[in-house]
């Protein structure tokens, strides 16, 4: 009886040490990390419906000059959010990297942004997302470290809100 007690005191010190660990990964987040003029910024997945290849825009008259047009993604109308010009930077030529993210909206409702290129999903801890910097732009919310850069996590209402 007493050899059987530190097994299973073991046992339990085990199981609390890799109950720990599942918690910690638990935390992790996972986003879209994708780049806007040369800059990575992210997304949460959770948001992302699909990622398409650059298409026909089609402008639509009187909008804000952020809103390229809009596409047809399999019958659905998808309104295009240029995200370089929602970021402050200046437009660039299209080319076969920029890629259309598709995100859901709260309501139905399905954006597309426009980034330059699509790098990777990072997974992040909880640990690793920081405040951003004092003067920062309002967009971005918060400042993932990832090995030698920081990526911008961005407020997707304050993207999306063109009023």
């Amino acid at each position: 009886m007493t050899e059987a007690l530190p097994e299973s005191w073991d046992a339990l010190a085990r199981a609390a040490a890799s109950s720990g660990t599942v918690e910690q990964t638990d935390l992790a987040r996972e986003f879209l990390c994708f780049t806007v003029d040369g800059d990575p910024y992210a997304i949460p997945v959770e948001r992302i419906r699909e990622i398409v290849r650059l298409k026909t825009i089609t402008d639509v008259p009187r909008v804000p000059p952020e809103i390229l047009g809009v596409i047809s993604l399999r019958g659905e109308v998808v309104q295009v959010l240029d995200l370089r010009l929602r970021l402050g930077v200046q437009a660039s030529e299209l080319t076969r990297t920029h890629r259309i993210v598709v995100l859901h909206g709260d309501e139905g409702e399905v954006t597309g942004l426009l980034v330059d290129t699509v790098r990777e999903v990072l997974r992040a801890d909880e640990s690793d997302i920081q405040p951003p910097a004092t003067g920062d732009s309002d967009f971005v919310t918060a400042l993932c470290a990832r090995d030698t850069e920081f990526v911008g996590l961005l407020n997707l209402e304050r993207v999306l809100d063109l009023g």
